[in-house]
């Protein structure tokens, strides 16, 4: 199968099959006699293992040790279970982050009249954290 149809089976672009390939996620496709692209079923599957990885949040390298340790069949599960870990951890700590900046951006908005006047809180916030102003002598 080509790169066109690979990439409309697995829901990923042609572009980044061929990125994955370029980094070494997927080993080099087979080529035919004109040098298209061609793809195995079992090329399919290490796609798609790649794909529902990158939906789940894995970086890049955690997708590569992920898919090291799906083709050892003398893995412990202990390792797969503490990579999910490390990732869950760094999960919670961008939703920490991310709850932080929701809850910061909501109290300034809740103090922001939103009426026709010019004062508002969330350009003073936005102005306080900008840049400081020299003081001329």
């Amino acid at each position: 199968m080509n790169i066109g149809q690979a990439a409309k089976k697995t829901g990923l672009s042609a572009k980044m099959i061929r990125y994955y390939e370029s980094i070494d996620l997927l080993p080099a496709a087979g080529r035919t006699d004109s040098g298209y692209r061609q793809y195995s079923q079992q090329d399919l599957h290490r796609l798609a293992f790649i794909k529902r990885s990158r939906d789940l949040g894995f970086s890049l390298a955690e997708v590569s040790q992920l898919l090291t340790l799906w083709q050892d069949r003398q893995r412990a599960s202990a390792d797969v279970k503490a990579l999910a870990a490390g990732h869950i951890a760094e999960l919670e700590r961008k939703i920490a982050e991310l709850s932080g900046l929701r809850d910061t951006l909501r109290e300034l908005m809740d103090s922001c009249q939103g009426n026709d006047r010019p004062d508002c809180p969330i350009l003073k916030d936005l102005e306080s954290g900008c840049c400081h102003k020299e003081k001329t002598p």
